[in-house]
């Protein structure tokens, strides 16, 4: 599957999340590890739905830049 991830920056930090998987985020010092705690993060929560035999959410966010 493919989900889109947010990532955004403030001062210090980045911050990563999954529109799709409700409560699925992260944050990092840097944007790769953002990218990869957020990986990370997708793949337990996926684990955690499918051993509590619960439905796990198609990806259905749709990521577009648009310019003004």
């Amino acid at each position: 599957m493919r989900y889109a991830v947010v990532i955004e920056k403030d001062e210090n930090t980045y911050h990563a999340y999954v529109p799709d998987l409700p409560g699925c985020a992260t944050t990092g010092v840097t944007l790769e590890e953002a990218q990869t705690l957020i990986r990370q993060a997708i793949q337990d929560r996926i684990e955690r739905l499918r051993e509590e035999n619960l439905p796990i959410p198609e990806p259905r966010s749709i990521v577009e830049y648009v310019e003004v």
